[in-house]
């Protein structure tokens, strides 16, 4: 009873920090949003290049029965029953889906991100136990969706969304069957006309593509999981968008595409970046056979160290010869007058605190029981993706760019964080008290300042006219991880810089996919 009493005293004292100091929400700035109006419908968007996909047509679709037939026609008359006596709450649901697919499951993935940001705690004998997927809602729940889980997890269901959309567009305008209202004018549509085909429909693909990811990567969700996609469905059907089988060919897809990324996912090295005592003592032992002090952790008891072997992850833009040419020289040698400054300026910033110091370090502080660092970013990039009228598939497109990024950006950091075992300020200074919780990794390079900087090269790419507010803003979390008192300016500059570079190669892809 103690070890539970404690654990949600924890909780409950970091839920209330969040709401003094953390203004970012997974849901409630996106409310009451119009239909997703896009700009350009794409329409040759089966043509862009998939992520792991062949080609669009790999995954094959039969073709729709004709719109003059008794079964279609059939499908047509249940979306007028059902809107023939349409409640609040389906309006309800037809107005929050109908802002946009991709927003909404990653709105989703933020949430569950940030409700298994949980580190699990320690055992009577000061040991941690280990969350397991194979018993997801055992204590400690699995997954501790910390910043590299959490950059995974959307890499793979943005990935895979995207890749399920590419094939929809292109059995679109393969088939080329209308929407249910341009067969049938009587019908109410509750979304925005466009001349898109309506057979497979993206909607669904999107769908089936997050339920399959999402099963293995949140294994103990699927009710609520299943819950939203049968939600989804049904204002599809409700808004006159779909007829029901526009919708049971584009789930099969995306069902079908995300099977590949599934099976990506089990062989990615992932399943153990955990390491293991023998890895973790080798790591401070070479860190000690260069003259360095080494870095070790600073809960009490010690807590073993987040994911050492993170950095072996298989990369999405990048292979792994690229990953490691990414990693940066060293840090300054722990016994330099270098590191000896830096650590006084990390000192001088803790000491002389001010209020826009605070502001800064809990505006970007994402720790426990928030979506995020690179969750974050999704949110950042959200906010500006409604205001672009993209469409759906180029929602698709950019969300697995930034993700794709993002996940990268986590493996050649955590690459860097362990091969040099670099110890955080308070160590090197124990007077320094920290303005947030001092994560448990090495400081060098800082994963705010890689996440950010990665993030934000891509994005200025996606929307240019933003490009300098996303680099003040990278700029911004990297130094709230100074004046919080946990890195110091070589982690915060070097990891901004390996961050660009990162980016660098989502540009590159951007630029190849089709899309442009």
């Amino acid at each position: 009873m103690r070890k539970v009493f404690l654990f949600l005293t924890g909780v409950i004292g970091v839920v209330i920090l969040l709401q003094v100091s953390c203004s970012k929400a997974v849901t409630g700035r996106t409310d009451n949003l119009p239909p997703l109006a896009p700009s350009d419908i794409d329409a040759n968007a089966g043509d862009w290049k998939p992520v792991l996909l062949t080609s669009a047509s790999e995954i094959a679709v039969s073709a729709p029965v004709a719109t003059t037939t008794p079964d279609y026609i059939a499908q047509v008359n249940e979306i007028k029953t059902w809107q023939a006596n349409i409640t609040a709450d389906e309006k309800r649901i037809i107005d929050y889906w109908g802002a946009g697919a991709i927003l909404r499951w990653n709105e989703i993935i933020r949430e569950l991100v940030a409700k298994h940001n949980l580190p699990p705690y320690q055992n009577d004998d000061g040991t941690y136990p280990v969350p397991s997927a194979s018993n997801p809602l055992a204590y400690p729940q699995f997954p501790f969706a910390n910043p590299p889980f959490a950059a995974r997890a959307y890499a793979y269901i943005s990935a895979a969304q995207y890749d399920a959309v590419v094939a929809a567009y292109y059995y679109k305008r393969l088939y080329n069957r209308s929407a249910p209202f341009k067969v049938d004018s009587s019908i109410k549509v509750y979304v925005t006309k466009t001349d898109l085909p309506s057979y497979p429909s993206e909607d669904a693909a999107i769908i089936g593509a997050a339920v399959e990811t999402m099963k293995l990567l949140f294994p103990g969700d699927q009710d609520y999981i299943q819950q939203k996609a049968e939600e989804h469905k049904r204002a599809r059907i409700l808004s006159g968008a779909n007829v029901r089988s526009d919708l049971e060919a584009g789930e099969a897809l995306g069902k079908a595409v995300a099977q590949k990324f599934v099976a990506r996912a089990r062989t990615d090295r992932a399943g153990a970046a955990g390491g293991n005592q023998a890895i973790w003592t080798q790591m401070e032992n070479d860190a000690i056979a260069r003259g360095e002090t080494p870095w070790y952790s600073l809960e009490l008891p010690k807590r073993p160290p987040m994911l050492p072997l993170f950095g072996k992850v298989k990369t999405f833009l990048f292979d792994s010869l690229t990953a490691v040419s990414l990693r940066p020289g060293p840090p300054p040698s722990t016994s330099s007058k270098n590191m000896e400054d830096e650590t006084k300026e990390i000192y001088g910033y803790v000491k002389n605190d001010t209020r826009e110091n605070y502001r800064i370090v809990h505006f970007w502080a994402d720790g426990v029981a928030t979506y995020t660092p690179p969750g974050h970013w999704n949110a950042i990039a959200a906010e500006d993706f409604i205001t672009k009228n993209f469409s759906e598939a180029r929602w698709a497109r950019n969300m697995a760019l930034l993700n794709m990024t993002l996940m990268d950006a986590a493996i050649v950091c955590w690459d860097t964080k362990y091969f040099y075992f670099n110890p955080r300020p308070t160590q090197l200074d124990p007077k320094i008290k920290t303005l947030t919780g001092i994560p448990n990794f090495p400081a060098y390079i800082s994963g705010h300042s890689t996440f950010s900087g990665a993030a934000a090269t891509i994005l200025s790419h996606i929307v240019p006219d933003k490009a300098t507010q996303y680099a003040a803003m990278a700029q911004e979390a990297s130094l709230s991880r100074m004046l919080a008192g946990i890195h110091y300016r070589s982690d915060c500059e070097i990891g901004l810089q390996v961050g660009n570079s990162i980016g660098n190669y989502a540009v590159q892809r951007a630029q190849t996919d089709g899309a442009e």
